[in-house]
């Protein structure tokens, strides 16, 4: 069974301009009619109520979330950020002063040779 956009906003508590806006950010895209128009199935509602879930349970915004897609999607994006946090890495939580002020030195460092 297939839920035209209104159903499934109703099913999942997204609103249908919401459900177009995920649609053109890839995060989750219906299959569409013959005609043209949305058709939300089973798989595409289970998506929206995980996603709900994940943005309250994590605090995160749909923009955090469309950018891990364009990670996942884009390679050489996915290496740029990885270069850049190789480079920018900092102490872990609860580190000591001493690797606090051995960070901000290589980082001061790094910006003077740049």
């Amino acid at each position: 069974m297939t839920y035209t956009v209104s159903q499934a906003a109703g099913r999942t508590g997204w609103s249908p301009r919401m459900l177009r806006y995920l649609e053109s950010t890839g995060l989750v895209v219906p299959e569409r009619s013959p005609s043209g128009y949305r058709r939300y199935g089973e798989s595409e509602l289970e998506l929206l109520r995980d996603l709900a879930e994940l943005r309250t349970r994590f605090d995160v915004e749909l923009d955090d979330v469309a950018f891990v897609v364009r990670l996942r999607r884009e390679p050489e994006l996915r290496e740029a950020v990885e270069r850049w946090l190789a480079g920018a890495t900092v102490p872990a939580e609860g580190a000591s002063e001493a690797d606090w002020i051995a960070w901000e030195q290589r980082k001061h460092e790094r910006l003077l040779i740049a």
